[in-house]
């Protein structure tokens, strides 16, 4: 190993961030942000000491297998770690962190933003007014739904959940939550706790999905829970894309079942995400912006390199994962 550890960054950081790394490391820095392929980051990874990657790099257990016994750690850029085969890592001996915490505000806002955007038809409209096609009001012109007093599901209460469900209630939503352990009273503010997905469904004229893509949760908003919800529910998705059935979704959208869904995140993004999500009309969609404030990707990225430096100094990084 050499003095001043090296690392190799995978995706090019916000400034701030790789100002840091450079004062503080031997960084190999990506300013092109062009997206590796996992033999490309084998082959760089011969030097370095650890990787700081996103969660657009993909370390299964055979990318893990080839990395070089000089690397100690994989520090991530992102608070999700589905992109990581923690058990080939932990047998590989490598230590492997996240960033939780600093992007709970930026991706409850997001969540809103998709909620209403989905409520009130937004995508719809913006089209219109961009092509032109907006000729006239009337009062049955662009009916959307109303979610202020309406009940604001959430499954995975954890920090974004908290947060998206303060949010709600800025809009005198009356929040219901399924999460693997009830929170204290003190955290749920009010909340009302289901023991099952199941139980809470019925009562989630929004549903907000907030939980980490995992094999428990692979799938998780199927054909059979979406009957569940009420007719003309709303779901939104800043979690994972793996954890909704796509074609039961979108079955649902084209039946009226669910009267809108608000997207973030995808199976099979960017290229791949399922066709029928681009032609509904009644889908509010972005491109995976969840984190995407100033501050947030610096925070993201100053807790990556705390991580880092609590590593290489021998002590137990605050966000190890494995």
């Amino acid at each position: 190993m050499t003095d001043t550890p090296v690392i190799l960054v995978t995706r090019k950081l916000p400034d701030a961030v790789e100002a840091r790394l450079r004062r503080d490391y031997q960084p190999i820095l990506n300013p092109d942000d062009r997206l590796y392929t996992a033999d490309e980051i084998i082959a760089m990874s011969a030097k370095a000491d650890a990787i700081l990657p996103c969660h657009t790099e993909k370390f299964t257990a055979d990318v893990i297998a080839r990395l070089p016994d000089n690397v100690r750690a994989i520090a991530n850029f992102s608070v999700g770690y589905d992109h990581v085969d923690l058990d080939a890592a932990k047998a590989k001996g490598l230590i492997v962190t996240n960033t939780p915490d600093v992007l709970s505000d930026a991706t409850a806002e997001i969540a809103i933003l998709l909620m209403l955007g989905a409520a009130r038809r937004a995508s719809e409209g913006e089209r219109m007014v961009r092509a032109r096609e907006w000729k006239d009001w009337s009062p049955t012109f662009m009916i959307g739904s109303q979610v202020t007093g309406k009940r604001f599901g959430v499954i995975g209460m954890g920090r974004v959940g908290q947060v998206a469900a303060k949010r709600a209630r800025g809009f005198d939503m009356e929040v219901h939550y399924y999460n693997r352990t009830r929170l204290s009273a003190d955290l749920e503010c009010g909340a009302i706790y289901h023991e099952t997905v199941e139980e809470l469904l019925p009562h989630c004229d929004v549903l907000s999905i907030h939980c980490p893509a995992t094999p428990q949760t692979t799938g998780l908003l199927n054909n059979e829970r979406i009957a569940l919800l009420p007719d003309g529910a709303i779901v939104v998705n800043t979690g994972r894309g793996g954890v909704v059935n796509d074609d039961a979704l979108v079955e649902a959208l084209k039946s009226g079942k669910v009267y809108a869904a608000g997207l973030d995140v995808f199976n099979g993004e960017p290229e791949n995400i399922h066709p029928a999500y681009l032609k509904l009309e009644n889908v509010f969609l972005l491109p995976h912006l969840g984190s995407a404030t100033r501050e947030t990707r610096d925070d993201m990225g100053f807790r990556a390199l705390d991580n880092l430096d609590a590593i290489f100094a021998g002590r137990e990084p605050t966000d190890r994962i494995a």
